[in-house]
């Protein structure tokens, strides 16, 4: 199979395993396959930050602000103009995520219900994503968010979505991701964390990117969405009536 996709001989494969000292490609795959996991382990994470004996907030300052930098790079205005179309053309838009990345959905399918649009929270819950899958339709849009490691429930939600003829928006931190190849519109972001597997900072800020060019977008629409919803920070059931109070 990894021949196959590579377009290459089975041979080949194992001449460069060879080369590269191995006795072959099962044992190069092994190798392959235990630093990717070692990469978002978290035992192994923390044994690495305390071997190094560096200053992990610092490390942490610094690879924020890359990952911040190198999400800004990636993202491309015409993709970002098409996914606001997709959004507003959409008859309803699923927010979906597993673990980490049920976060980045989250924030997305709040920013959306803030606007006024019709958008449903997928993470795992009383029903598997799978199940929950089964709803989507021709017509609407499963954004989905998906770091490392990659859930094999997720893929085949998103699977389920493509089949049933939805459209498909992804986050993800690399083009291997597997949802990729169900998407329609791919965004990629910088999630490098020395701790804890990914970071979220990266996908949360293109979410706050395409919300608000959504925003402005949507003109009118939009505005009175908003004034409605600010009409809750007067509500002293919900919030403490202090100055400066504002709504997520």
């Amino acid at each position: 199979d990894v021949a196959e996709e590579l377009g290459v001989t089975k041979a080949q494969l194992v001449r460069v395993s060879r080369m590269l000292g191995f006795d072959g490609y099962s044992q190069l795959k092994d190798a392959l396959k235990s630093a990717v996991l070692g990469q978002d382990n978290p035992a192994d994470m923390l044994a690495r930050v305390r071997d190094n004996r560096k200053d992990i907030q610092v490390t942490i300052h610094r690879e924020e602000h890359a990952n911040l930098d190198d999400t800004w790079t990636q993202i491309k205005p015409d993709d970002v103009s098409l996914f606001c179309s997709k959004i507003q053309e959409a008859e309803a838009v699923y927010c979906a995520g597993w673990g980490i990345s049920s976060l980045v959905a989250e924030s997305l399918f709040i920013r959306l219900r803030t606007m006024g649009l019709r958008a449903v929270l997928m993470t795992r819950s009383g029903m598997t994503l799978q199940e929950q899958a089964r709803a989507v339709k021709g017509g609407d849009l499963v954004v989905v968010c998906e770091l490392p490691s990659f859930v094999i429930e997720v893929t085949e939600a998103v699977e389920i979505a493509k089949r049933n003829g939805a459209g498909i928006a992804t986050i993800t931190d690399s083009p291997a991701a597997p949802i990729c190849r169900f998407s329609d519109l791919s965004f990629f972001v910088s999630a490098t964390s020395p701790m804890f597997g990914s970071s979220i900072i990266g996908p949360l800020f293109l979410v706050h990117i395409l919300t608000s060019v959504l925003a402005v977008n949507m003109g009118d629409s939009a505005r009175m969405a908003l004034e409605e919803q600010a009409q809750f920070l007067h509500d002293e059931r919900i919030f403490h009536p202090v100055f400066g109070l504002k709504y997520s």
